[in-house]
């Protein structure tokens, strides 16, 4: 573990650790929660059991960090019984959640300094890790009961694995969401703080006074985004995040009718 690699060897897992896997040529990560007996608990979608394509029911669900592996939508994983068309919180076998890939840990309780080192977002937080116990409390409790919608932004596989470490869900005004923190949120608030900032038209004549300005935005949108940083968010029972996660989805989708 250091600033430029979290990767681990199995031996080395414990009940209750972030575990993460690149996937896309290094695009995006899934993110789980390892619970022991070689099985993760993640946040994932499935495949539509009649064209083989990602549901849709969901209108916010674009694109998902779907872990691949060697099972199919109707040949399950001769160990843990995985399927492609399983969607939601689901248990795997780690090879299933590798899918080949190497495995990383997820770092909790990082200094602001190491936070800003590590170059790749989804790879840390500054937030403290809670007990082992409450963490596989809550993973084995929306195991069993559902984590919401998927939703790239705002309640991804990454914010599964933060929540059932941490307990922290963002407020916005009187609602609640269960994420918007990690490398999607940071990499939107870096373009849009570069592009509607007075800099970004002061460095474009320079072309490494713009990589310098993009640089920094990136960097500060990615700190003050961090749920262990930001002053939104709250500690919320696990008991209550499945309905939470229901409100939003439906003020979301209530939103998305009326455009």
């Amino acid at each position: 573990m250091g600033v430029f690699s979290n990767r681990i060897d199995r031996k080395q897992l414990k009940p209750g650790d972030h575990i993460y896997s690149w996937r896309q040529a290094y695009i995006i990560a899934h993110h789980g929660i390892y619970v022991g007996d070689g099985m993760v608990i993640h946040f994932t979608r499935g495949e539509d059991q009649n064209h083989g394509t990602r549901k849709m029911l969901n209108p916010f669900r674009i694109i998902s960090s779907q872990p691949l592996h060697r099972a199919t939508r109707d040949t399950p994983c001769p160990r843990c019984g995985y399927q492609t068309k399983t969607e939601g919180v689901t248990c795997t076998c780690l090879d299933c959640f590798l899918y080949g890939g190497h495995l990383y840990l997820f770092e909790y309780g990082v200094s602001p300094a190491f936070f800003l080192a590590k170059a790749r977002g989804g790879t840390c937080t500054t937030a403290p890790s809670d007990p082992t116990e409450h963490v596989l409390h809550r993973a084995l409790f929306l195991l069993k009961n559902g984590f919401g919608g998927y939703n790239l932004f705002k309640n991804n596989c990454e914010d599964f694995a933060m929540y059932c470490k941490t307990g922290l869900v963002v407020v916005i005004i009187t609602n609640i969401s269960v994420g918007q923190s990690g490398q999607a949120t940071s990499l939107l608030a870096a373009a849009s703080a570069l592009l509607s900032s007075p800099l970004f038209f002061m460095s474009t004549t320079s072309f490494g006074s713009l990589a310098l300005v993009g640089c920094g935005m990136y960097c500060v949108s990615r700190y003050v985004s961090d749920i262990g940083v930001r002053c939104d968010v709250a500690k919320v029972p696990v008991e209550k995040i499945l309905e939470m996660a229901k409100e939003d989805w439906v003020m979301g989708y209530t939103q998305l009718c009326c455009l």
